[in-house]
Order: structure tokens, then C-alpha cells, then sequence
């Protein structure tokens, strides 16, 4: 894939959103942007990774009741018994687009379709096509890509016939390429939420919520909820895990802890805005009584993490499998001075030690985006070729020893979500780099 993204195309984009926001409604709005990203990505990602994945026909049920998880991607509208989303590959230089049994005027009114036409009509409109292979929303590995469910493919085995169901494949590789691909204006929205869920994030981490001996993790999680609901927005995980990270690792999470002078607090979470969910972390510090500046040997913490986010955004590149990525970074972390630990939440007892665990995910349409993954947890993606225009959360564990604490380990979480251009990593909103102060 060859789109270039610049810095000042996405600013005038991100413009174009503010300005936009102000001439119509919010649900009007989010309506119309969705329908430009769709059709963007139908014009300019859908022909690319069909082909590169060998599909003649992609279909995705949805029934009453029972969405895909790719509804959202491909416009949502009311389904009564079975409805399907078709994507032909006829051989010109566009995709074909049909809906068949996925109703209301919004649908048909947002340009991405070029057929419409009821349930009853899929039979005849695949043989008249005739594909040589049919993808179908079924993945061993990837969730987001496992929307058919057992009676749905039972349903079109019968309907379609031996014939056809003899050039079922699976979709998970298709599904994957085509959420992980991005175009301009998708990668504004996106752009979008990150500094959404940045802002409240760091709010949240201020004495506007905080008052130490009195506030709760439990309040500070539910104040930030309610900031989601205040601005329209969805939640990446649910509730936002508020904790507090000490000697001997998490001392509450998100519960009725009540934040002390001294505590190191962290945030992870993520918004929804439009069909795009953020991954981020932020910090903070409770000043003890006559301190004004966080504890030199907290900062020397922090300062690792950071040293180790500055080697991965070097290094992340486009042209690589994941899994090569994760070699060569914990490579170049290794040759710095890091240790690197094979597992999570295994720190050395060496003091001198700083360890360091890595995971850059994909992020984008999930807060765990269905993209490569240079993460140890996401192995099958970890195979995929990293592309221009992926979104990942840059992700990463740093364990440093404070001798305040008799030399046990403080546990640094970075996270912030970049795009991976032909030049590297670039981030799309200001990322962490510093600890909050609470007073």
C-alpha cells in the first residue's frame, strides 16, 4: 500500500473535523464522516486486499439481533431474518458492493453501495458472479473476524449448494488487512479520540478530581466515566482501570482505595469515538507534605521507559513481519543496557537490572486492533508484514529498583497510539512524557 499521510494533511483533516462539528448535529455529523471513511476505504483498501488475499467474494452475515463485528465498518441498518454484505471482485479496478436484506434509507443513502435488493436474492446473485472462492468471517485466531456463527455458515452451505461451499475460505487474513489499512480520514478520527482520551485521562490526573485522603481510585474511574457519556463517547475496555502500582506491585485497582500522599497512580484506558477505540496510559504522583518535585529516583524510572519508547519508535518499520520487528527491538533494547524478560511481571532481583517487557499491539477499530502485532500475546498476528498506514499502541514495561522502597522495583507502564508511515513511527496526538503532579 502506497498512501502517504503527511503531518499537515492530517492537520487540515482534523480541522476540516472541528469546523464540521460546529455547521451540524453531532449524530449527523459522526454519520457523514463515517460514510466518507467507508467509502474511501471501499474505493482504495477493499481492491488491495482482496486480491492480495486470492478472494473472488466476501460476504458477511448479519441477523436480527446478531451483528458481525464488522457491522460497523461495512453501515449499520436493520436486518429482519438474514441480511448480507457483498464484495465481488469482477475484475475492473473497483470492488462491487451489494446489500442484501440490510435495510433503512441511512444505509441506502450513504453512497458506499452500488446493489441493493432482499435476502432471497444471495443464491442467484453469487452464481450469476460465480467466484472462484468465497471469504467468509470465520478465524481460528482473530475474534473480530469470527463473526459467522454456526447456523449462519449451516444456512449458506444449504442455500449456496455443495458447489459453492466447496470455495468457502476463511476471512480472518482479508478481515485483518482491511480493518489495519487506513485512509486519511480515518486516521484524523482516530487521531481524534486519542486526544479525547488523552484530555480526560489527564484530567483525571489532577487535584480538579484528586484530593488526597479522600478521593477514591473508584471515583477518579467513574468521574472519567461519566466524562465519556458527557461527549458521546464508548469505552475501550469498560471501566477504566485507575490503580496504584507500589513495592510489591498493584495495591488497588479501581476500587474504594483512598489515594494517600506518596502513591505512584496509573491509568489504563480508551474512548470510542465513531468506530475507533484508543490505548493509552498515563501517570501521576501524590506529593507528599514539603515535596515539590517527584522523587529523583521515580523520575530515573520513568526516564528508562522513556529511553526504551524512543528505541521502538526508531526502530518500528514498515516491510517487516511483526515477529522480525520483535526480534530486532528486543535486540536494540538488549545492546542498550535493558534486560528483557521472556515473560510478563518477571522482574530480576538484581537491582541493577532494568527489565523490560514489550507490546506494541494493534489498535484502531478495538483497543486490541486486528492488525499485526509485535506482541507476544497476538502470535498468529505477529506473522502478518507491518504496512504503511497500521495503527499501533506503542506499548511497553519498564521495572526499575527505588532504593526508597529497599531496592524493589517500580513499575513503569508506557502507552501511547501512533500510525507506522513509509518514514516510521509518528504519533498522532502529544504522547506521555511526564509524570503528573498531584498536590
Amino acid at each position: 500500500m502506497n498512501h502517504k499521510i503527511g503531518k499537515f494533511t492530517l492537520a487540515l483533516l482534523c480541522l476540516a473535523f472541528a469546523a464540521h462539528a460546529s455547521a451540524k448535529g453531532e449524530a449527523q455529523k459522526r454519520w457523514e464522516l463515517m460514510n466518507q471513511i467507508r467509502t474511501e476505504k471501499f474505493d482504495l483498501v477493499l481492491p488491495e486486499v482482496m486480491r492480495e488475499n486470492g478472494v473472488d467474494m466476501w460476504i458477511t452475515v448479519n441477523r436480527e439481533g446478531f451483528d458481525d463485528p464488522l457491522t460497523e465498518d461495512f453501515g449499520k441498518g436493520y436486518t429482519g431474518s438474514y441480511g448480507y454484505y457483498v464484495f465481488t471482485d469482477r475484475g475492473e479496478g473497483r470492488i462491487e458492493r451489494a446489500i442484501l436484506g440490510v435495510g433503512t434509507a441511512l444505509v441506502e443513502d450513504n453512497g458506499a453501495y452500488d446493489i441493493f435488493g432482499g435476502p432471497d436474492e444471495l443464491k442467484a446473485f453469487v452464481e450469476e458472479r460465480d467466484p472462484k472462492s468465497i471469504a467468509l468471517n470465520y478465524a481460528r485466531n482473530i475474534g473480530a473476524a469470527d463473526g459467522l456463527s454456526h447456523t449462519s455458515h449451516q444456512k449458506l452451505t444449504e442455500e449456496l449448494g455443495s458447489r459453492y461451499a466447496e470455495r468457502f475460505v476463511s476471512a480472518e487474513k482479508l478481515a485483518s488487512d482491511f480493518r489495519s489499512r487506513r485512509v486519511a480520514s480515518e486516521i484524523a478520527a482516530f487521531a481524534w479520540a486519542g486526544e479525547m482520551s488523552r484530555e480526560i485521562a489527564e484530567r483525571a490526573f489532577s487535584n480538579e478530581v484528586i484530593t488526597p485522603g479522600k478521593t477514591t481510585l473508584a471515583d477518579v474511574a467513574w468521574w472519567m466515566r461519566e466524562q465519556q457519556f458527557e461527549k458521546n463517547l464508548g469505552t475501550s475496555f469498560g471501566m477504566p482501570s485507575v490503580y496504584i502500582t507500589g513495592p510489591d506491585g498493584f495495591v488497588a485497582l479501581s476500587n474504594d482505595h483512598v489515594i494517600q500522599r506518596g502513591d505512584f497512580l496509573a491509568i489504563d484506558w480508551g474512548v470510542g469515538y465513531l468506530n475507533f477505540y484508543t490505548d493509552m496510559k498515563r501517570h501521576a504522583y501524590v506529593l507528599r507534605e514539603g515535596e515539590t518535585h517527584l522523587p529523583e529516583s521515580m523520575q530515573k524510572a520513568f526516564d528508562n521507559g522513556r529511553k526504551v519508547r524512543d528505541i521502538l519508535k526508531t526502530n518500528i518499520k514498515a516491510g517487516r513481519t511483526a515477529g522480525e520487528t520483535f526480534e530486532l527491538l528486543n535486540q536494540h533494547i538488549t545492546d542498550a543496557g535493558f534486560r528483557v524478560m521472556a515473560t510478563a511481571n518477571t522482574p530480576s532481583d538484581d537491582p541493577d537490572d532494568i527489565d523490560i517487557i514489550i507490546g506494541c499491539h494493534s489498535v484502531g477499530n478495538l483497543g486490541h486492533g486486528i492488525g499485526p502485532s509485535i506482541a507476544w500475546f497476538n502470535p498468529e498476528r505477529m506473522t502478518y508484514v507491518i504496512q504503511p498506514t497500521n495503527l499501533f499502541s506503542i506499548e511497553l514495561f519498564a521495572y526499575t529498583a527505588i532504593p526508597e522502597w529497599g531496592g524493589k522495583k517500580l513499575r513503569i507502564p508506557l502507552e501511547d497510539d501512533a500510525i507506522v508511515t513509509e518514514r516510521g513511527v509518528e504519533w498522532l496526538y502529544p504522547v506521555n512524557q511526564k509524570v503528573l503532579l498531584i498536590r
